[in-house]
């Protein structure tokens, strides 16, 4: 049981643990199609958040990860298959966070909603460039700013947690 999320109710914990898997449907599929690079590497980097990311989130990624493939796999076979109803229906979705993360320790929300940023950046630079590695398209760029939900700031956080949790 992560300690922050005790006071949620299971609806707004589920959202939680949901807005990884959309934040790849949202990103990946700005282009029209998802691949499997896209795909593959957002669940690497779930795992990996799970044991090598800030100690507050370890856990939070390690719930996200067991259940990551089943969930990413739902969420496309469920969702719109058009760009534009598939990115407003996930856009809808993810505003739920903004009644979320306000309920939450600031230092914990800003972490997290820091996280989302870079995760979508991380799954935006999963296809393209060279060796499909490195390139953001305009499509994924125009999204990447998660502009729906509402940043999250704490004046606690050092400077090399923001860059930490930024990248």
């Amino acid at each position: 049981m992560i300690p922050q999320f005790a006071d949620l109710t299971e609806a707004e914990k589920q959202l939680l643990y949901d807005s990884i898997p959309l934040i790849t449907v949202y990103i990946a599929g700005a282009d029209g199609k998802i691949d499997e690079d896209e795909k593959e590497w957002a669940k690497k980097i779930t795992n990996i958040r799970s044991y090598s990311y800030h100690e507050d989130l370890q856990a939070f990624y390690a719930g996200v990860s067991d259940s990551y493939s089943t969930k990413l796999d739902a969420f496309i076979s469920e969702l719109p298959n058009d760009v534009a109803s598939r990115t407003s229906a996930i856009e809808a979705k993810l505003a739920g966070l903004n009644e979320i993360l306000p309920k939450l320790d600031v230092n914990f929300a800003a972490r997290f909603y820091k996280g989302l940023l870079s995760f979508a950046k991380h799954v935006a630079k999963a296809s393209g460039g060279i060796f499909g590695f490195g390139s953001i398209s305009r499509s994924e760029e125009s999204l990447l700013g998660l502009e729906f939900i509402t940043p999250v700031i704490s004046d606690d956080l050092d400077d090399s947690e923001e860059e930490e949790t930024a990248e």
